[in-house]
């Protein structure tokens, strides 16, 4: 406590004590005569005792002073003087000021304490709440220092993806650029490859550079779809059709439901969906194997499945998969194709999970053997699994990409002709038989 308020306490204490004693005279004083010194002497020690406990020791014993004083004129013969007479008097007199200045002062002290632990009190608050800013400081401190490195791991984790992205298609421009400029001769159908070269790897550039442009609108929180009713089936077939230089080496088929309704999403980032989920599928399939491309209405949502038989993705994998810049341990590429597939899928209200295309193709991991009592035992190994078949293919996990629109009610597409259970297509056509069609490792 500061002087000053230690000084308006005091006074305050000193004016309670004084009004007490004598607001206490007045009320004892018609009573006198019929009363003893004791009763008097009880009661003008209460303000004593309210004194020091408001205003500290110093105000106390100023009024213990004056109730001795008021006790002496008011209460003991001759009234009206500071005089006494008789033995018993003057005993009883000093007594009561010993009494009223001893209890004056305990009573001082004790308030002294409590106030000084009061204190104390505040202080350790005081120093705690201190020490939990500090502490919620360096934990913000520590989140932005964490962010910086992932940032900065960002930074090199795209500037390494640019750099090996887009040094290959540029790499294969350039050499067929410099070979036509040079003027080396080329029949006509070897020259119309390598312009349909250029053309590929252009768009693949475009491809990248997309991905990149949505990867930046997405951290930057601007991504937002302009939805409208889509019709999958005819978005799939142009999309499979444009990225026949990718798919080249596998083949597509593709099974819809007939009636298939529409689905409300945004045209150009649905189609990014697919076209990455796509690339992805080619580049982990296996030469002349087949990519599935399926859709089905779960409820309200329509549920679309791209799956390939590669190597799939391992259980431990499919938690970070969708992270940008994290790829898995086969793949080539940057790793922000995934990422943005489910931040524009989750922007429509949906989500994308990955599972094994062909489940009994990875063996589950078995419980560890345990005793009698429950302790484990030493494993015993397992047999392997039976070989194929003499030039049976081996079977692959696979991976099952599957992620959910919401479906559009207002109208569905008209029913393209088929089978009543599925209309099919194969490469983004509909023919009789099914053919291969072209494919590349993208980017």
């Amino acid at each position: 406590m500061d002087p000053g308020s230690r000084r308006q306490q005091r006074t305050l204490g000193l004016l309670a004590g004084l009004a007490l004693v004598g607001l206490g005279t007045l009320v004892l004083l018609p009573g006198r005569d019929s009363v003893t010194v004791a009763t008097p002497a009880l009661v003008l020690v209460v303000p004593g005792i309210v004194a020091g406990l408001v205003g500290g020791r110093l105000a106390g014993v100023l009024t213990a002073a004056v109730a001795a004083l008021s006790l002496d004129v008011a209460f003991i013969e001759p009234y009206g003087r500071p005089t006494v007479h008789l033995v018993d008097d003057v005993v009883a007199l000093t007594a009561f000021g010993a009494v009223a200045l001893t209890v004056a002062t305990l009573v001082a002290q004790a308030n002294d304490r409590r106030r000084a632990a009061e204190q104390r009190a505040q202080e350790v608050l005081r120093l705690s709440e201190e020490k939990a800013r500090i502490e919620r400081d360096q934990h913000r401190l520590s989140l932005e220092k964490t962010a910086l490195e992932q940032a900065e791991e960002a930074r090199r984790a795209l500037l390494r993806s640019v750099s090996h992205d887009l040094r290959t298609p540029l790499a294969a421009i350039r050499a067929i650029t410099s070979d036509l400029r040079s003027g080396a001769s080329y029949d006509a159908q070897t020259r119309d490859e390598l312009l349909d070269v250029v053309g590929d790897e252009a768009e693949r550039l475009d491809r990248l550079v997309a991905n990149l442009l949505s990867l930046s609108r997405i951290e930057a929180g601007a991504l937002e779809p302009d939805l409208q009713a889509v019709d999958l089936a005819e978005l799939l077939d142009d999309r499979v059709r444009r990225l026949s230089p990718v798919l080249r080496d596998v083949r597509v088929e593709t099974t819809l439901p007939v009636g298939l309704p529409l689905v409300d999403a945004d045209y150009t980032l649905l189609d990014q969906v697919v076209t990455n989920l796509l690339e992805n599928a080619a580049r982990h399939a296996p030469s002349g194997s087949v990519i599935h491309i399926d859709a089905q209405e779960a409820g309200d949502l329509m549920a679309i499945a791209v799956s390939d038989d590669g190597d799939g993705v391992p259980p431990s994998q499919r938690e970070w998969i969708f992270e940008p810049f994290r790829s898995g341990d086969t793949s080539r590429t940057g790793g922000i194709g995934l990422a943005i597939c489910k931040a524009i899928v989750e922007a429509h209200g949906g989500h994308i999970t990955v599972t094994d295309a062909h489940p009994e193709a990875r063996l589950p991991t078995p419980p560890p053997p345990t005793g009698p009592t429950g302790a484990p035992t030493a494993a015993v190994p397992l047999a392997p699994p039976p070989p194929p078949a003499p030039g049976a293919p081996a079977v692959r996990p696979g991976a099952r990409f599957t992620f959910t629109l919401p479906i559009h009610r207002m109208g569905t597409p008209s029913e393209a002709p088929g089978t009543e259970e599925s209309a099919a297509t194969v490469n983004g056509r509909r023919p009789a038989a099914t053919v291969p069609d072209a494919r590349e490792d993208g980017a």
